[in-house]
């Protein structure tokens, strides 16, 4: 008997502790998620805010207290933000030289990843670690050499030599390498078996088309997350064109909106097209984000599988 009510005590404990990790389980759980929610709806508040401002009159905009959904759609806002800060041509600018600096970008980043990844030559690593080491010092750093380089203020020099600023070259050609990229690319690289190189070798193949008919081929999902960080950042980026581009036949999404002027002749500003402006521009951003999200993780996680 004294064991059959030891059996069904430890059986009423075992119950116990099991209904007491369920509502621990579930009271963790709810927390995390409601910090989650909150934390969601505060990034994506500002966001939400900016799209329903675009389709807002002024009048409704000067309401003391907001709306949270617009009581009419006024879609002239977006006309009247391409005419204000003349987007086709901004779009234009920042497409040619995204393609560009994305495709010699490429190129450069490829050929440097296989060096380091396959090739053997004598301080290889020394300098693969110091382009590692650069990786340290905040961009904003080079700005001023960058600028200096570009308005021909070189060493010992009393008078620049030349200009380049208000040009699509010095638009392109300093963001060219990115030692991220390399070290990215490279991580894949490393990852693909070296007998295969061996073998290649064996039969005669070369290093550049081994690149071509069996690295790339093998890396393309890095490849094409690069290609995707590499667009957002010449759509994206600011101080930079801001600093040498400033004219208007040059001009990038970002500092040529940042220079229109949605002031009314009455003096007063158009926010709601202010608004409906930055929409148009962050469309594109959206999209990428929501259809190519999947190739970003794929190619990071590749890419950091190796050492």
């Amino acid at each position: 008997m004294a064991s059959k009510k030891e059996f069904k005590m430890k059986e009423l404990n075992v119950e116990s502790a099991g209904r007491s990790q369920l509502a621990s389980k579930i009271v963790r759980l709810t927390i995390t998620y409601l910090f989650l929610t909150i934390m969601a709806i505060i990034i994506i508040f500002p966001f939400y805010w900016m799209i329903i401002s675009s389709f807002k009159t002024m009048e409704e905009y000067r309401f003391n207290v907001p709306t949270l959904w617009p009581q009419t759609f006024y879609f002239e806002n977006f006309v009247t933000a391409f005419d204000k800060a003349n987007l086709w041509d901004l779009f234009l600018h920042t497409l040619l030289v995204g393609t560009i600096s994305t495709v010699l970008s490429l190129i450069v980043t490829v050929l440097s990843a296989f060096a380091f990844a396959r090739l053997n030559f004598k301080g290889k690593n020394f300098v693969f670690g110091l382009l590692m080491a650069t990786m340290m010092v905040p961009g904003e750093l080079y700005t001023i050499t960058n600028f200096m380089t570009v308005t021909g203020w070189l060493p010992f020099t009393t008078e620049p030599l030349f200009d380049l600023t208000n040009t699509f070259s010095v638009l392109i050609f300093p963001m060219l390498v990115s030692v991220f990229y390399i070290y990215l690319l490279r991580q894949t690289f490393l990852q693909i078996p070296n007998e295969l190189y061996l073998a290649a070798k064996v039969d005669g193949t070369s290093d550049f088309k081994y690149l071509w008919k069996v690295m790339l081929p093998l890396s393309v999902s890095t490849i094409i997350t690069i290609t995707i960080l590499k667009m957002m950042g010449a759509w994206n980026a600011y101080i930079w064109p801001r600093l040498v581009a400033n004219d208007a036949a040059h001009q990038l999404i970002t500092n040529g909106l940042r220079g229109a002027s949605f002031t009314d002749p009455s003096g007063e500003v158009n926010y709601p097209a202010q608004m409906a402006a930055v929409t148009i521009v962050s469309i594109p951003l959206f999209l990428i984000f929501v259809f190519l999200r999947k190739y970003i993780m794929r190619g990071v996680s590749r890419s950091g599988i190796k050492g």
